[in-house]
């Protein structure tokens, strides 16, 4: 039997070099704290990516980075990884997009600095000459990094299946117009209730499902996760895992449910697989654990699969 054509998935969005500092003991704030401090790609569309390669998909990437040593080592960890960066934008003369973090002794975020102006050059004036690659793609995942305004161009002028990452409570607001083209939205407790006004997550999901999102994944936390999609609802409880660094899980989760949206899995399987992403996640200090590479093949074993070569 001849292995199945991997999937092909273009993410446009965030990239960023991630400055990460996690406290040993107590954090102090007002004060130097001894810890370890990291420095690796990131940014939730990059990270989108990465995860998804891991999955096994053919990934694009569309972003924008400065003319200058993060941009340039940003570019070369994407296509290290297999990762297409043609359509990424390069600005002489702009600095790249750097996210400065703070962890606590469990390995929560506790604060952050996002410096992401670059972003805002990801235009629709510089997406229009890409909408007829874009509009080959078996799926696109948006991050609410990029404007509202080229939110709504892409969602207006492509026909491919739209997935969407909420990034924050703060940047959630800007897919309100672009609801009704997605196929899939993960948002967390807060997320979900900026973009409804409800408190409770089940109405939360209902709301959101009202306004024409086909299915979504709600991340409540220690609490699991709400999954919705027409008339079915599904609680699942969270799953127990040691956390290192909760960087990247929501990520991760949403990489696990583009992957299974292309794949055509139901709802509880693409949920099962979004909350083990997140976890398996959790578990690493990296913010893409590469057991990713391996979890697909639980739910969906003969789906093209990325090589270890390619990883």
């Amino acid at each position: 039997m001849n292995e199945q054509k991997p999937k092909t998935v273009a993410v446009i969005g965030g990239m960023n070099m991630d400055i990460g500092g996690s406290a040993v003991g107590t954090l102090r704030l007002r004060d130097s704290n001894p810890g370890r401090v990291t420095l690796r790609p990131g940014g939730v569309g990059r990270n989108i990516a990465h995860d998804l390669r891991l999955l096994g998909a053919e990934v694009s990437l569309v972003s924008a980075v400065g003319d200058d040593a993060f941009g340039r080592a940003l570019l070369e960890s994407c296509e290290a990884l297999g990762m297409d960066v043609s359509m990424t934008l390069r600005r002489p003369r702009e600095r790249s997009s750097t996210y400065l973090y703070v962890n606590d002794d469990g390995g929560d975020m506790l604060l952050a600095v996002s410096d992401m102006d670059i972003v805002d050059r990801i235009s629709p004036a510089a997406l229009e000459p890409l909408l007829p690659r874009l509009n080959g793609f078996d799926a696109l995942v948006l991050d609410a990094n990029l404007s509202e305004a080229s939110l709504r161009f892409l969602a207006e002028r492509l026909s491919v299946p739209l997935y969407a990452d909420p990034v924050s409570a703060a940047k959630a607001a800007k897919l309100l117009p672009i609801l009704p083209r997605l196929a899939a939205l993960k948002p967390n407790r807060l997320e979900a209730e900026t973009l409804t006004g409800e408190k409770d997550m089940e109405r939360a999901a209902r709301a959101l499902l009202e306004r024409g999102v086909k299915r979504v994944l709600i991340s409540l936390g220690e609490e699991g996760m709400l999954a919705a999609e027409g008339d079915t609802r599904l609680c699942l409880p969270r799953r127990e895992v040691t956390v290192v660094s909760t960087t990247g899980a929501g990520d991760a989760a949403t990489a696990a449910m583009v992957w299974a949206g292309v794949h055509g899995l139901d709802l509880e399987r693409s949920a099962r697989l979004a909350q083990l992403a997140g976890a398996l996640t959790c578990e690493c200090l990296e913010a893409n654990n590469p057991k990713l590479g391996e979890i697909s093949d639980l739910f969906f074993p003969q789906r093209g699969k990325m090589s270890r070569s390619d990883r």
